[in-house]
């Protein structure tokens, strides 16, 4: 009994062994014989490993034709097969095989010789009745006369959202080569391991994004984390994210099954999971693809293409069309410089088929950007090929410039009225747009205007008032017919839009106090689950940003540095040492980052930027 209660403590600390030990030894005792059974209340208890082959820690363990058993307290289903994981991982994943109450694991290969393994069951094994997950184990042999005894600990997160990344693989690679210390940190140029070869060490980031790699040597590593699309333990850059330590790490903690960081919890213990300390923190990001060239285009109608391209910041010299004189194209890229917009400006009927020619830098054969004329059969539309058999076909798109007026109470001060013409425009007044207000008096006025073009889309256009706006206030913007024409001929209807600020008295609003701005940053609202911007302002100085109109709700403020001042969240580099561009969470005074905000309230936060980003 005494042995049993030491396995049960050591391999499942969760659950009170005198607990587990009473139910055994009195259940049958203190049964009711004379009352029939009612079913009794829901099993919540997960199993319970009661016994292991070989046990945690044995030496010269068989390399060929391994098994290891796992015998639990009741019948046991493996419910997610790819959380058995082994480290150093093979080239495929282990067998399994249920016998009983007993898991046994195998390989299809042989292990290596002399090498220290771990087998993880963390979140792999539930019992058979009630689907109670087991929280699992971590069982270390070695095949060799010794057993390696330290470990390294840390947590993956998203770099945009710096929420944790559940089922993420940790690998660690043996360092070799020479190294060099800067600011007593070991510091080497990434190499091509993790795209080539599986690593020397591995782990699986649990639902908190927290990863334990342990049992391994005592030397000096480089450390990678990649969320793979095929689990194969090697990294794929055209579809894996991946994230990496810049210096070499070495680990500095010996085993211990009593430390937080080892023991296994229930992904639910919040305060046991959060206590755990992480010894590195790793942010995952996509890679911007290495190769270059077209990777796709369609013909949208009659005098509208478009292109994209593998990579971004594509570098193209020139564009043409066979037949069509070159200031009859209107072109636009994207900010990113991966799509490429193509217009005809030439109300005529086009060909079928338009022949578009690229002259740009395309990878080669050896994977250098190479000059490169492609050409790009660009075909027309079914839907555009065919005549109008009646006037009743005829849609309004058909003949007249078509576009949207938008605006939103909430942002109209922030972003004005946005005009988005379908094509571009050939004839433009903007000068005889109509924009008035009605005051609480129901005195209509004539209010001024600006007009600006988007810097990204040469058919978008924005109305800002000059005047502040006014609450109580009903404002107008109208476009008056026949003003704009557009590529193919057409000219406009009137349309009009109507908009007030917005007067729930139970809107909040914040504000923003930022100082210490040494740099450009992106400065975004989102929601509480991070996944929806709400606001967003581009700052590169002290200011004070409003949010006003805010509903009661959780928000949080994050906080993007801008280095290369492109108003873009930049990806990073593996091969290149290049981390993506750092994002922050403002944190709060109690350490939690999602602000609070009741109804009907003024709130005003600082933030020194220069010590967030420190």
């Amino acid at each position: 009994m005494k042995a049993i209660r030491k396995l049960l403590s050591r391999y499942f600390p969760a659950i009170p062994v005198g607990m587990v030990l009473a139910s055994v030894m009195f259940s049958h005792s203190c049964a009711n014989t004379t009352t029939p059974p009612s079913g009794g209340p829901k099993d919540t208890i997960p199993p319970v490993i009661v016994k292991l082959f070989p046990p945690d820690g044995t030496t010269m363990v068989p390399v060929h034709k391994t098994q290891l058993s796992f015998t639990f307290d009741e019948y046991v289903v493996v419910k997610e097969r790819q959380n058995i994981f082994l480290s150093p991982p093979q080239a495929k994943s282990p067998l399994y095989r249920i016998k009983g109450k007993s898991v046994i694991v195998s390989f299809e290969e042989d292990l290596d010789s002399n090498r220290t393994y771990t087998l993880d069951l963390t979140n792999a094994i539930a019992d058979n009745n009630e689907g109670n997950m087991y929280p699992g184990l971590t069982l270390a042999f070695s095949t060799g006369k010794t057993l390696d005894s330290m470990m390294v600990t840390g947590s993956v997160y998203d770099c945009n959202t710096l929420m944790p990344v559940k089922g993420a693989t940790v690998m660690l690679y043996r360092y070799q080569g020479d190294s060099t210390v800067i600011n007593d940190t070991l510091t080497v140029p990434s190499d091509s391991a993790v795209f080539l070869k599986r690593p020397d060490a591995a782990a699986r980031t649990d639902d908190w994004g927290f990863f334990c790699i342990r049992n391994i040597e005592d030397t000096l590593y480089r450390m990678y984390a990649v969320m793979e699309e095929t689990a194969n333990n090697v990294y794929d850059p055209d579809n894996d994210r991946v994230a990496f330590i810049d210096s070499l790490i070495r680990p500095v903690t010996v085993v211990d099954d009593s430390l937080p960081e080892v023991t296994k919890y229930l992904m639910t213990d919040t305060l046991a999971c959060l206590a755990r300390k992480s010894e590195y923190e790793m942010n995952l990001f996509k890679e911007t693809p290495s190769k270059q060239m077209i990777v796709n285009s369609e013909r949208l109608g009659e005098r509208t293409a478009y292109i994209t391209f593998m990579a971004p910041y594509a570098d193209v010299d020139s564009i043409w069309i066979t037949g069509v004189p070159h200031e009859r194209l209107i072109t636009q890229f994207n900010l990113e410089r991966d799509s490429l917009e193509i217009w005809v400006n030439d109300p005529a009927e086009q060909p079928d088929t338009l022949f578009l020619n690229v002259s740009y830098l395309k990878t080669d054969t050896l994977g250098q950007l190479s000059p490169f004329i492609e050409e790009v059969k660009l075909t027309k539309p079914r839907k555009t090929g065919a005549a109008k058999s009646s006037r009743k076909d005829i849609k309004k798109e058909d003949t007249t410039t078509v576009f949207t007026i938008d605006v939103k109470p909430e942002t109209v001060e922030q972003y004005g009225f946005t005009i988005e013409f379908k094509y571009p425009l050939v004839e433009s007044a903007f000068d005889s747009l109509e924009f008035r207000y009605l005051n609480p008096r129901q005195e209509e006025l004539k209010g001024k205007y600006t007009v600006t073009q988007d810097s990204l889309n040469l058919r978008k256009y924005i109305v800002r008032p000059v005047e502040p706006l006014m609450q109580g206030y009903e404002y107008f913007l109208k476009v008056p017919a026949h003003r704009f024409m557009d590529i193919n001929g057409f000219y406009n209807d009137s349309s009009e839009v109507s908009v007030t600020l917005p007067n729930d008295d139970k809107l909040s609003s914040l504000s923003l106090t930022l100082g210490n701005v040494k740099n450009k940053y992106i400065v975004d609202l989102l929601n509480e689950k991070r996944d929806n911007v709400i606001r967003s302002f581009i700052i590169d100085s002290d200011c004070t940003l409003l949010f006003p109109y805010i509903t009661a709700g959780k928000y949080c403020i994050r906080i993007t540095e801008d280095l290369n001042r492109n108003g873009l969240v930049d990806t990073g580099n593996l091969l290149e040492g290049k981390q993506p561009e750092k994002v922050k969470f403002y944190r709060l005074d109690d350490g939690t980052f999602l602000i609070d905000i009741p109804e009907m309230t003024e709130l005003a936060q600082n933030i020194d930027l220069e010590e967030l980003f420190r």
